[in-house]
């Protein structure tokens, strides 16, 4: 069972700056006996601006005044003002008119990025189709994958439009339009669909260039573009017929069942490598993130210390006034009960706000005793640390420490990191000592990318690499680590001449 008040303090205590300024603000506007202390305080600008006015001259000032004194009226020829204004054919503007203003009109701006769906139905807008392959048409855009693949079938939406006219023939060729618009490769199946729509759109071109080549300048001119559209016709047999061997970087077998040199592959293989797997991912805007850090690790002489970041903060206090109203006592019974009951929830989230302050600040401290070396040199100083050694060290839950630590930045001499960055396990390292596992999976990663691509490390050999350093790790340890990173096998990292 769980108070109010400690379910506002787990709240408060996961929230990083940004979100615990929305809510005081929140709060503010909620409760009347909280109120913001308005910062009374004189920045160094403001400061300077005074001394500045006191070190004007005589003159300097004799000269504002009469400025000042000069009534600005006087000016002013009014009678020419109205006469403007009452010719039909004024302008303002010293007669520049809105049209001659070379800057850009409220149509170019948009309230928010266009998506694939925008795109796509745009194009859709200004083909002349009749209207139920226009239908039909937007009825699978609106289907379509965020990649800009189609997974549902055909015949699935067929079913799911529950309409007599969209028969499979209008839907295939409703699929068929949509396959030719922007970006090539949208509407596809499967990755051998869309990468053979993108090839078969380049060989049209090159087809149809070489058409007008021939047709202009003679077969001198075309042989460069004759030569581009063999690698196409290769590069297209590759996706249709042999993707998986592809996928193995088998040049060998790849030139024998396409009767091709291992140039001639390798060069289709390049173009393949400029096709876009996910057509539709150019259009997936992800809203920029505000980090600001909550926490500092500054040096001051030979120590470290955790200062937080309460710029801009605002700073609460409870209205004096219902507070002298409680003590009189003179206000009705509902009044005086509503007032009590807004005091105790305004000095319950004053106290969660000093206590998330303190949680922090103490989790950052242990952090710094451990963490020296690394605001000292670097990542590669990095220590392992867990949640539950500080949360022992400081006397609360680890939940308490993982809630502290939890999207919240903090700002180091070696840049600005997540708190949670710092806890990570360690393994067994250099003369006994402990590797955190994030350095050991770069030194996994250091270690493949340099190895020689025609005899890729295995599991084993990266075991006995890494022992040569010390680090005592099992081969199953390894394959894991390479899977979490994405890289594949040894046996799909080769590449065969």
């Amino acid at each position: 069972m769980l108070t109010p008040g400690l379910v506002q303090m787990v709240s408060v205590l996961a929230l990083n700056k940004l979100e615990l300024k929305d809510m005081i603000n929140a709060e503010v506007v909620e409760n009347p006996l909280l109120e913001e202390i308005e910062d009374t305080s004189v920045s160094f600008d403001e400061l300077a601006g005074r001394e500045g006015d006191r070190e004007l001259s005589a003159e300097q000032k004799t000269a504002e005044q009469e400025r000042t004194e000069k009534d600005p009226f006087d000016e002013i020829d009014f009678g020419s003002y109205f006469q403007d204004y009452l010719d039909p054919g004024y302008r303002t503007g010293g007669g520049v008119s809105s049209e001659d203003l070379d800057a850009p009109s409220f149509e170019h701006f948009l309230s928010k990025p266009s998506t694939l769906t925008d795109h796509l139905l745009w194009q859709l807008s200004s083909m002349a189709l009749r209207r139920e392959l226009r239908a039909a048409a937007e009825w699978i855009v609106g289907n379509l994958e965020t990649s800009g693949y189609l997974s549902a079938s055909l015949e699935d939406l067929v079913a799911a439009a529950n309409d007599p006219a969209v028969t499979p023939a209008l839907a295939q060729e409703a699929l068929t339009t949509v396959q030719a618009l922007d970006p090539l490769g949208v509407g596809a199946r499967s990755l051998t669909e869309c990468l053979e729509l993108q090839l078969t759109a380049q060989q049209r071109e090159v087809q149809a260039f070489l058409q007008r080549t021939l047709n202009t300048r003679g077969e001198d001119q075309a042989s460069p573009h004759t030569e581009r559209e063999l690698l196409l016709s290769l590069a297209l047999r590759i996706v249709q017929q042999y993707l998986p061997l592809l996928q193995k970087r088998d040049i060998r077998e790849l030139s024998r069942l396409l009767a091709a040199t291992p140039e001639h592959t390798n060069a289709a293989i390049a173009i393949i490598r400029t096709l876009d797997p996910r057509p539709g991912q150019r259009f997936e805007h992800h809203e920029t993130r505000l980090i600001e850090p909550d926490v500092a690790f500054a040096r001051r002489g030979d120590d470290w210390c955790v200062v937080m970041n309460e710029e801009d903060m605002p700073a609460l206090r409870l209205n004096a006034g219902y507070r002298r109203m409680l003590r009189r006592g003179t206000a009705d019974r509902e009044v005086q009960d509503y007032v009590k009951e807004r005091y105790r929830s305004a000095v319950q989230l004053l106290r969660n706000i000093e206590q998330r302050k303190n949680t922090i600040v103490r989790t950052c401290e242990a952090i710094v005793r451990r963490q020296g070396e690394f605001l000292e040199r670097g990542v590669d100083a990095l220590r392992p640390m867990m949640i539950k050694e500080v949360a022992e060290e400081i006397g609360v839950h680890p939940s308490t420490i993982s809630r502290a630590v939890s999207n919240k930045y903090v700002h180091t001499p070696q840049g600005v990191y997540e708190l949670r960055f710092f806890f990570t396990e360690g393994v067994n390292g250099p003369e006994g000592g402990d590797l955190p596992l994030m350095l050991l999976k770069k030194k996994v990663r250091k270690l493949i990318e340099d190895e020689n691509p025609a005899k890729p490390l295995t599991d084993d050999a990266l075991v006995a690499e890494l022992a040569k350093q010390g680090i005592q790790v099992t081969r199953r340890s390894v394959a894991k680590y390479r899977e979490d990173m994405q890289i594949p096998s040894t046996h799909q990292r080769r590449q065969r001449s």
